[in-house]
């Protein structure tokens, strides 16, 4: 595509769908480790936030100084409350609503403001979990009573990160997800034709992300800067990179803002076809490779 009008697309492959992704790995149960789960979660958040950079920096026109500017303040603000360790969530809405504000006004996409937001809101607890003394209550009250107060206290000393990430999760699961896919995956298979945009998506996200994954892996660990994890192969580590593949709803987010309305379909397409033939060809040799515990064992 390059030097076409699909060469605006370039950021289409880049993201890796996490809800899709792990609902794949979940699929091979006990065959894939606990640690290839951790490796690819730890994957998807990154490359998604790389692609909501990329969206900010290269997908944005018409960038308004002042409004940047003071968005900047407002996230700064942000900071100062993260910083002195505020815990009250209602305050960082109020801030993150503002933030969101400035920062569609300036002209980069406002998702940047939720990443923005999240660096800012503290993670630590602010208060240790109650101790209680070895040994068991006869009493079942006293049992119920004691599991109480530490539910409770659970609750108190969770990060207002945690907090606000639980708080969101079933609106973001059951609502938001579902009406983004619903609304944006639509394919006008009459007279979409498979040309160079679907191609190229296909080949990013089938042959491109493995390929990247596995290669940057491997250099990690040739360099010393990482090593494999616990039971985990390195045909498990193409396997992920497979699944990695599965670039559905972020993927089709910026496609929405790469491409009109007639390349739109076509690179939907793409997006679709290569991340049905992704998830079936990474079970497919992670199945073969059972997550890769026994040949990680033997290397």
């Amino acid at each position: 595509n390059y030097g076409g009008a699909g060469a605006a697309g370039w950021g289409v492959p880049m993201a890796t769908d996490i809800a899709f992704a792990l609902g794949v790995l979940s699929l091979l149960g006990r065959r894939v480790p606990l640690s290839l789960k951790v490796f690819l979660t730890a994957l998807a958040i990154v490359d998604d936030l790389g692609a909501v950079l990329v969206i900010a920096l290269f997908y944005t026109s018409n960038l308004d100084p002042a409004a940047l500017g003071v968005a900047a303040l407002v996230f700064g603000f942000a900071l100062l409350l993260g910083a002195l360790r505020v815990r009250s969530l209602p305050a960082y809405m109020l801030v993150g609503l503002v933030l969101w504000y400035f920062v569609l006004l300036s002209g980069v996409h406002a998702t940047i403001a939720g990443v923005l937001l999240a660096f800012a809101v503290p993670i630590g607890r602010s208060r240790p979990l109650p101790a209680h003394e070895d040994g068991a209550a006869a009493d079942p009250e006293l049992q119920e009573a004691r599991l109480e107060h530490l539910e409770d206290a659970a609750r108190a000393a969770q990060s207002p990160l945690h907090r606000l990430e639980h708080i969101l999760h079933p609106y973001v699961a059951y609502f938001i997800m579902p009406v983004f896919a619903f609304f944006n995956a639509g394919v006008a298979l009459e007279g979409t034709q498979v040309g160079a945009v679907a191609l190229g998506i296909f080949l990013g996200l089938l042959l491109g992300k493995p390929l990247g994954i596995l290669l940057f892996a491997f250099l990690a660990v040739r360099l010393g800067l990482a090593k494999l994890p616990e039971g985990v192969s390195w045909r498990a580590i193409g396997g992920v990179g497979l699944v990695a593949g599965i670039g559905f709803t972020m993927a089709l987010f910026i496609a929405g803002l790469a491409f009109d309305a007639a390349l739109l379909d076509e690179a939907k397409l793409g997006i679709l076809s290569a991340s049905v033939t992704a998830a079936v060809l990474g079970v497919a040799v992670l199945w073969r490779t059972g997550g890769g515990a026994a040949s990680g064992a033997r290397a």
